[in-house]
Protein backbone atom coordinates (compact mmCIF):
# COMPACT_ATOMS: atom_id res chain seq x y z
CA UNK A 1 0.00 0.00 0.00
CA UNK A 2 2.53 2.47 0.59
CA UNK A 3 4.56 1.99 -2.03
CA UNK A 4 1.38 3.63 -3.76
CA UNK A 5 1.66 7.19 -2.51
CA UNK A 6 5.93 6.90 -2.99
CA UNK A 7 7.72 8.14 -5.76
CA UNK A 8 9.83 6.15 -7.43
CA UNK A 9 13.15 7.11 -6.22
CA UNK A 10 12.12 5.61 -2.16
CA UNK A 11 11.73 2.28 -1.66
CA UNK A 12 9.33 0.31 0.88
CA UNK A 13 8.35 -2.31 2.91
CA UNK A 14 5.34 -3.12 4.80
CA UNK A 15 3.93 -5.74 7.45
CA UNK A 16 0.36 -6.29 8.14
CA UNK A 17 1.52 -8.83 11.21
CA UNK A 18 4.47 -9.12 13.82
CA UNK A 19 7.51 -10.75 12.78
CA UNK A 20 7.21 -13.07 15.86
CA UNK A 21 10.76 -14.94 15.94
CA UNK A 22 12.54 -11.48 14.06
CA UNK A 23 16.28 -10.89 15.45
CA UNK A 24 17.63 -7.17 16.06
CA UNK A 25 21.43 -6.31 16.24
CA UNK A 26 22.90 -5.62 19.79
CA UNK A 27 22.60 -2.11 19.18
CA UNK A 28 19.07 -2.28 19.24
CA UNK A 29 18.54 -4.88 21.34
CA UNK A 30 19.56 -2.67 23.88
CA UNK A 31 16.99 0.11 22.96
CA UNK A 32 14.05 -2.26 23.61
CA UNK A 33 15.90 -3.89 26.54
CA UNK A 34 12.79 -4.37 29.22
CA UNK A 35 10.13 -3.34 26.89
CA UNK A 36 7.10 -5.27 26.72
CA UNK A 37 6.73 -7.94 24.05
CA UNK A 38 3.97 -5.98 22.29
CA UNK A 39 6.44 -2.79 21.81
CA UNK A 40 9.26 -5.81 21.18
CA UNK A 41 7.30 -7.73 18.33
CA UNK A 42 6.69 -3.90 16.53
CA UNK A 43 9.90 -2.45 16.89
CA UNK A 44 11.10 -5.53 15.45
CA UNK A 45 8.72 -5.83 12.22
CA UNK A 46 9.11 -2.33 11.45
CA UNK A 47 12.66 -2.81 11.31
CA UNK A 48 12.86 -5.89 9.14
CA UNK A 49 10.69 -3.46 7.15
CA UNK A 50 13.51 -1.20 7.10
CA UNK A 51 15.97 -3.43 6.01
CA UNK A 52 13.97 -4.99 3.36
CA UNK A 53 13.62 -1.47 2.07
CA UNK A 54 17.46 -0.51 2.01
CA UNK A 55 18.22 -3.86 0.70
CA UNK A 56 15.82 -2.79 -2.83
CA UNK A 57 18.78 0.03 -2.72
CA UNK A 58 21.50 -2.90 -2.36
CA UNK A 59 22.61 -1.59 1.08
CA UNK A 60 23.13 -4.99 3.32
CA UNK A 61 21.48 -5.61 7.06
CA UNK A 62 22.40 -2.69 8.95
CA UNK A 63 21.56 -2.00 12.89
CA UNK A 64 19.17 0.62 12.82
CA UNK A 65 18.73 2.21 16.53
CA UNK A 66 16.79 5.19 18.24
CA UNK A 67 18.59 8.23 17.77
CA UNK A 68 17.68 11.64 18.75
CA UNK A 69 13.76 11.75 19.39
CA UNK A 70 13.88 8.42 18.96
CA UNK A 71 14.38 8.72 14.94
CA UNK A 72 16.29 5.99 13.68
CA UNK A 73 19.46 6.23 12.92
CA UNK A 74 20.50 5.30 9.03
CA UNK A 75 23.43 4.68 7.30
CA UNK A 76 25.38 6.87 6.05
CA UNK A 77 24.06 8.49 2.43
CA UNK A 78 20.61 7.38 3.59
CA UNK A 79 16.94 8.97 4.50
CA UNK A 80 14.57 7.01 5.72
CA UNK A 81 10.87 6.79 8.13
CA UNK A 82 9.78 4.09 9.62
CA UNK A 83 6.07 4.02 10.97
CA UNK A 84 3.35 1.71 12.99
CA UNK A 85 0.00 1.40 14.06
CA UNK A 86 -2.21 -1.85 14.85
CA UNK A 87 -2.04 -3.96 12.40
CA UNK A 88 0.45 -2.11 10.14
CA UNK A 89 4.10 -1.53 10.30
CA UNK A 90 6.00 0.29 7.16
CA UNK A 91 9.54 1.90 5.94
CA UNK A 92 10.59 3.84 3.53
CA UNK A 93 14.13 4.65 2.46
CA UNK A 94 16.06 6.35 -0.17
CA UNK A 95 19.55 7.37 -1.09
CA UNK A 96 20.52 11.45 0.13
CA UNK A 97 21.43 11.43 -3.36
CA UNK A 98 18.05 11.54 -5.06
CA UNK A 99 15.76 12.57 -1.95
CA UNK A 100 16.54 15.00 0.82
CA UNK A 101 13.93 13.41 3.22
CA UNK A 102 11.08 11.67 3.64
CA UNK A 103 8.25 11.03 5.56
CA UNK A 104 5.75 8.48 6.40
CA UNK A 105 2.60 7.83 8.73
CA UNK A 106 -0.07 5.35 9.23
CA UNK A 107 -3.19 5.47 11.18
CA UNK A 108 -5.89 3.69 12.31
CA UNK A 109 -9.48 5.21 10.68
CA UNK A 110 -10.72 6.10 13.70
CA UNK A 111 -11.70 9.44 15.10
CA UNK A 112 -9.34 11.17 17.39
CA UNK A 113 -10.12 11.19 21.10
CA UNK A 114 -12.21 13.81 22.42
CA UNK A 115 -10.57 17.05 22.65
CA UNK A 116 -7.38 15.90 20.43
CA UNK A 117 -8.38 18.09 17.40
CA UNK A 118 -8.35 21.16 19.44
CA UNK A 119 -5.19 20.51 20.32
CA UNK A 120 -3.29 19.93 17.33
CA UNK A 121 -5.66 21.40 14.43
CA UNK A 122 -5.37 25.11 14.02
CA UNK A 123 -8.44 27.10 13.15
CA UNK A 124 -8.63 26.76 9.58
CA UNK A 125 -7.54 23.39 9.93
CA UNK A 126 -10.24 22.22 11.83
CA UNK A 127 -12.79 24.28 9.86
CA UNK A 128 -11.36 22.18 6.58
CA UNK A 129 -11.66 18.48 8.74
CA UNK A 130 -15.66 19.78 9.03
CA UNK A 131 -16.18 20.61 5.48
CA UNK A 132 -14.36 17.55 4.22
CA UNK A 133 -16.27 15.79 7.39
CA UNK A 134 -19.96 16.75 5.49
CA UNK A 135 -19.48 15.81 1.79
CA UNK A 136 -17.54 12.66 3.24
CA UNK A 137 -17.80 11.47 6.66
CA UNK A 138 -16.80 7.84 6.19
CA UNK A 139 -13.08 8.97 6.51
CA UNK A 140 -11.81 10.11 9.81
CA UNK A 141 -10.35 13.49 8.75
CA UNK A 142 -9.66 14.61 12.28
CA UNK A 143 -6.79 11.88 12.31
CA UNK A 144 -5.78 11.80 8.31
CA UNK A 145 -4.90 15.64 9.54
CA UNK A 146 -3.22 14.41 12.66
CA UNK A 147 -1.23 12.35 10.25
CA UNK A 148 -0.53 14.74 7.91
CA UNK A 149 1.24 16.27 10.24
CA UNK A 150 3.26 13.33 11.58
CA UNK A 151 4.50 13.08 8.47
CA UNK A 152 5.57 16.28 7.40
CA UNK A 153 7.37 16.25 11.04
CA UNK A 154 9.76 13.21 10.15
CA UNK A 155 10.67 14.88 7.12
CA UNK A 156 11.54 18.50 8.76
CA UNK A 157 13.07 17.04 12.10
CA UNK A 158 16.17 15.49 9.80
CA UNK A 159 17.12 18.44 7.85
CA UNK A 160 16.68 21.07 11.05
CA UNK A 161 17.34 18.88 13.73
CA UNK A 162 14.95 20.60 16.26
CA UNK A 163 11.64 19.86 17.44
CA UNK A 164 8.51 21.66 16.52
CA UNK A 165 4.94 21.65 17.37
CA UNK A 166 1.46 20.97 15.95
CA UNK A 167 1.13 24.21 15.99
CA UNK A 168 3.96 24.86 13.51
CA UNK A 169 2.67 22.99 10.71
CA UNK A 170 -0.85 24.65 8.19
CA UNK A 171 -2.19 21.35 6.24
CA UNK A 172 -4.31 21.68 3.62
CA UNK A 173 -6.01 18.81 2.28
CA UNK A 174 -7.08 18.44 -1.04
CA UNK A 175 -8.17 16.45 -3.62
CA UNK A 176 -6.89 13.37 -5.51
CA UNK A 177 -4.96 11.92 -2.54
CA UNK A 178 -2.59 15.48 -1.99
CA UNK A 179 -2.12 17.58 0.31
CA UNK A 180 0.10 20.47 1.23
CA UNK A 181 1.59 21.80 4.37
CA UNK A 182 3.41 25.09 4.89
CA UNK A 183 5.43 25.61 7.70
CA UNK A 184 4.77 28.60 9.82
CA UNK A 185 7.90 28.57 11.73
CA UNK A 186 11.88 29.02 10.13
CA UNK A 187 11.83 27.03 7.67
CA UNK A 188 14.40 23.52 7.41
CA UNK A 189 16.54 23.66 4.33
CA UNK A 190 18.20 21.48 2.10
CA UNK A 191 20.78 21.68 -0.76
CA UNK A 192 21.18 25.38 0.55
CA UNK A 193 17.79 26.32 0.61
CA UNK A 194 14.96 27.19 2.81
CA UNK A 195 11.87 24.64 1.90
CA UNK A 196 8.99 26.51 3.09
CA UNK A 197 6.37 24.90 2.13
CA UNK A 198 5.81 20.79 1.17
CA UNK A 199 3.87 18.32 -1.12
CA UNK A 200 2.57 14.76 -0.08
CA UNK A 201 0.13 11.75 -0.54
CA UNK A 202 -2.65 10.22 1.27
CA UNK A 203 -4.45 6.77 0.84
CA UNK A 204 -7.38 5.43 3.04
CA UNK A 205 -8.04 1.48 2.85
CA UNK A 206 -9.12 -1.34 5.16
CA UNK A 207 -9.39 0.44 8.12
CA UNK A 208 -5.59 2.09 7.59
CA UNK A 209 -4.69 5.89 6.76
CA UNK A 210 -1.40 6.08 5.26
CA UNK A 211 0.58 9.68 4.70
CA UNK A 212 4.10 10.42 2.42
CA UNK A 213 5.82 13.39 1.97
CA UNK A 214 9.40 12.89 -0.14
CA UNK A 215 11.15 16.35 -0.38
CA UNK A 216 13.12 15.70 -4.08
Amino acid sequence: MIEEILPPEVASAEAFEDDRDGRLFSEEEAAVAGAVPARRREFTTVRHCARAALGDLGIPAFPLPPGAQRAPRWPAGVVGSMTHCAGYRAAAVARTSRVHSVGIDAERDEPLPEGVLEMIGLPEERAMVDRLAARQPATSWDRLLFSCKEAVYKVFFPLARRMIGFDAVRVDIGGGGRFGARFLVPPPTAAGRAVHRVTGRWLGRDGLLLTAVALC
